[in-house]
């Protein structure tokens, strides 16, 4: 009856690990996350094998990577979730100070690939991004700090937070690399915010951000072409988005078939920041709204269950995660439409690129470790010895 009524599981003593973590784990959320990656193993096999026959690899060349790439990233996903939330504390800091260290490096060691910002590090069997590692672990650290600034006599860890926060953006700038600086941006803000920041605070940081925002638009060519292509009356049909916009409107309701798709002849990033116009295109709106669906599913089943959540630390970190997840995805789709401008974001788990797909299954192991239930310290729990 307790548990009917406060929702708390009691811990069974000398449990096996991984029996505790399917009884406790978010199915429904498990299941999404699998879907998506299904999804973008089924649009790879689209995208990816005219780059590949460009770059003169075998035909599905990009989509055995992406496989290998994806089936690592879910070790790791399921490996994180197994973890308690102290572990992943613990997993966030290590992982965020040398994500930090590598972001650092990167004017040195690291290389542009021709495209214009230094954002990589080669090694030879592939890439290292470093920008998409330190998002999900400084988010982690930043409700860390957060957390441990509401208790009695507590460090100040929403200033600490801050001056990393404007560290990191400032770095990614530099890059320059203005999409991921935002979604650090964001993510900061929403932990800040949950975590109960005054609304002064709040207009001031919206304040730096168009003031940066203007000062970018006037100093970065690179920021102003697309700030300037996004706000252009008429799109250049041969640019990439001119080509995504093409394939949304040609794709319909129920797509053009499989296979008959045009875009993916076109767009080099098709198999990228562009996946959304081939799943458009090939498989129309259907496809187009599981995709959206399976995505407003994790992220609005994450919240429902942080909601119960005592623990402020997990409360804050968990709905961190959660929101820069589901906001990476709406940036990526809604460049696809033109709604936002252009950032070279990846829609997550869903696009290839090693990084982003092993640093979405560490977002997400550490995000399904946040959500598992577990005793909330209720007063029935207490009576009955089962407080964490």
């Amino acid at each position: 009856m307790t548990e009917m009524v406060y929702g708390a599981i009691p811990l069974r003593d000398g449990e096996p690990v991984i029996p505790k973590w399917w009884r406790t784990v978010d199915k429904l959320t498990l299941a999404c996350i699998l879907g998506l990656f299904g999804i973008g193993l089924l649009l790879g096999f689209a995208a990816s094998p005219p780059l590949a026959e460009r770059n003169g690899e075998a035909p599905f060349h990009y989509v055995w990577k992406q496989a290998t790439f994806g089936g690592a990233a879910l070790m790791v996903m399921i490996s994180a979730s197994m973890m308690r939330p102290e572990m992943v504390r613990r997993m966030a800091t290590i992982g965020f100070a040398l994500a930090f260290v590598a972001l650092a490096a990167l004017p040195i060691f690291g290389t542009d690939f021709g495209k214009g910002a230094v954002r990589w590090y080669s090694l030879g069997f592939g890439s290292l991004q470093p920008s998409e590692f330190i998002k999900p672990c400084f988010v982690v650290v930043a409700a860390w700090m957060m957390a441990a600034a509401q208790e009695i006599n507590g460090p100040p860890g929403k200033l600490y937070s801050f001056i990393i926060m404007c560290t990191i953006v400032i770095m990614l700038v530099l890059q320059p690399d203005f999409g991921q600086a935002s979604l650090v941006l964001f993510g900061w803000g929403v932990v800040y915010f949950v975590a109960g920041a005054p609304m002064l605070i709040l207009v001031s940081v919206a304040a730096l951000v168009v003031l940066g925002g203007t000062l970018a638009y006037e100093h970065s060519d690179h920021f102003a072409r697309r700030i300037d292509g996004f706000l252009a009356q008429d799109v250049d049909p041969t640019t990439q988005l001119g080509f995504a916009a093409n394939a949304i409107r040609e794709g319909g309701f129920f797509g053009v078939g499989v296979g008959e798709g045009r875009v993916k002849m076109s767009l080099p990033d098709a198999h990228t920041d562009f996946i959304i116009a081939v799943a458009a295109e090939e498989y129309g709106l259907v496809l187009v709204a599981i995709i959206i669906a399976l995505y407003a599913t994790v992220v609005l089943r994450s919240f429902t269950r942080l909601m119960r959540e005592r623990d402020p630390f997990i409360r804050l970190a968990g709905t961190g995660l959660a929101a820069m997840f589901g906001v990476q995805a709406m940036i990526n789709m809604g460049v696809a439409v033109r709604l936002l401008p252009a950032k070279g974001m990846t829609l997550p788990f869903v696009s290839y690129g090693g990084s982003s797909l092993i640093a979405g299954g560490v977002a997400l192991g550490m995000l399904l470790a946040f959500t598992r239930t577990r005793p909330q310290n209720q007063i029935a729990d207490l009576l009955a010895g089962r407080g964490r």
